[in-house]
């Protein structure tokens, strides 16, 4: 485990301690990752998405902090935090899922809005709900592909959060893909 990863676990455990500051010294030590993991996931939708990489770190992150987690390390921060960003994509894909048929869609500032196509969202939601459905039959395979797509974890990361080796990871994932791929289809 690198110095940085190490650090990142200390103030986790610090902050969730009840310490305020570890809070404000963790923030820089992992921001940019989590920027890098949301930018992962939005590279993939469609040209002129208006959602950016900040406003889903933030969201996320106001979602993880009210949470009451027993930190085990940076890993599995992170696969919190993959977790957090899957639903702030599924809850704006819902949301103009609703706006399309006749809700009240919320006003947003113009940096931060964000209008995804109806096939984008459509992805999200099939992708959402065939998570679910994989959860029911796998959960630990549900995990690693949320770890994976939301999350942009790499394999040793996911390795480590999911408490298995590399190679379990790759053909777990594989089996996951293929099952997620029969039921989108």
């Amino acid at each position: 485990m690198s110095d940085t990863a190490q650090g990142v676990t200390v103030l986790l455990r610090a902050w969730r301690g009840g310490d305020s500051n570890a809070l404000e010294q963790l923030m820089p030590l992992v921001y940019k990752q989590l920027q890098g993991m949301a930018g992962r996931y939005l590279q993939f939708e469609r040209p002129g998405h208006t959602l950016s990489a900040t406003a889903v770190v933030h969201e996320a992150f106001l979602r993880i902090v009210d949470t009451e987690v027993t930190w085990q390390d940076r890993a599995h921060f992170l696969a919190v935090a993959s977790l957090a960003m899957r639903r702030v994509l599924v809850d704006h894909a819902k949301m103009h899922q609703r706006s399309k048929r006749g809700g009240h869609p919320l006003k947003v500032p113009l940096d931060e809005a964000m209008a995804l196509s109806p096939s984008a969202s459509d992805q999200v939601q099939d992708l959402d709900d065939a998570l679910t459905r994989l959860a029911q039959v796998d959960e630990r395979k549900a995990k690693l592909v949320e770890m994976l797509y939301f999350g942009g974890l790499s394999y040793v990361e996911m390795a480590e959060v999911a408490g298995i080796s590399e190679s379990t990871v790759h053909r777990e994932l594989r089996l996951a893909k293929a099952w997620i791929r029969h039921e989108i289809e």
